[in-house]
């Protein structure tokens, strides 16, 4: 297994892709630390099913926007397991508001989750990396819409933009601690983030339509291209992005 006896921090992993990747790395053979929010609703099913999977796992609540909870994540990952090799920065946020209805706090919610989140938890990741040796992954989830706009969702468009020039940037910066960090970005995945959507069979086929592939993806299939980029065999893969999205990217029609 290529996980196998590897730590994974995942962030975001109560529910939708961020349960998936931790099913998956578990499944892989990784101890996986489970990241989200104090009391969220989701999180001890997440752990159920990573302890019937027979993983070792703990649950630590951060708020990911919060500089502080981040690196002190990472302190209480280290001090559960003893290091942690993947850090899997999936914790992400969106908000519907046309640009000039767009509020403050809305904004810095979603940079400060999407963006501010990654950067320091890498950050925190990277210098643990520096003190124990022996390199690491970052794997940042994103989006399509890091090269999609997206209208009425200007802050989310303008994280994950972000988010793929920061992987770049640190691929590039972390080389030297042999920490490679890479982007995964999913299109159309069925989540509970997109509810109404299933709910309304005239807007689903729209968008089946604008989907080479037919259909939506799973958050199966977004695990199966972070436990990829993780393997031995994606040690020369950084700074790229993993285009998850049945083709979307290449045939989208915003209706």
């Amino acid at each position: 297994m290529a996980s196998e006896g590897t730590v994974a921090l995942v962030t975001g992993a109560a529910r939708g892709i961020g349960r998936g990747i931790a099913l998956r790395l578990a499944r892989d053979g990784a101890a996986v630390i489970v990241a989200d929010l104090a009391d969220h609703p989701d999180a001890e099913q997440t752990m159920a099913e990573l302890r019937s999977a027979g993983a070792d796992a703990v649950y630590v609540p951060t708020d990911v926007s919060r500089v502080a909870e981040a690196r002190g994540l990472v302190n209480a990952g280290v001090e559960a397991f003893g290091r942690i090799d993947v850090l899997v920065n999936n914790a992400g946020v969106q908000r519907h508001a046309a640009f000039l209805d767009a509020e403050e706090d809305d904004y810095d919610l979603v940079l400060g989750v999407n963006l501010k989140g990654p950067f320091f938890l890498a950050q925190a990741f990277a210098r643990h990396v520096r003190e124990r040796g022996g390199g690491g992954r970052i794997v940042n989830i994103s989006s399509v819409h890091e090269e999609l706009p997206f209208p009425n969702f200007a802050s989310y468009c303008a994280s994950k933009g972000g988010l793929k020039m920061l992987t770049r940037d640190l691929a590039v910066e972390l080389a030297p601690l042999d920490i490679t960090v890479n982007n995964i970005a999913p299109g159309a995945i069925r989540t509970s983030i997109n509810d109404s959507l299933l709910d309304d069979p005239a807007k689903l086929q729209a968008l089946r339509d604008d989907i080479p592939a037919g259909r939506m993806g799973t958050p199966e299939e977004v695990a199966e291209a972070v436990s990829f980029a993780i393997s031995p065999g994606a040690a020369y893969l950084t700074g790229s992005t993993i285009t998850v999205d049945g083709g979307l990217m290449w045939n989208y029609r915003e209706q």
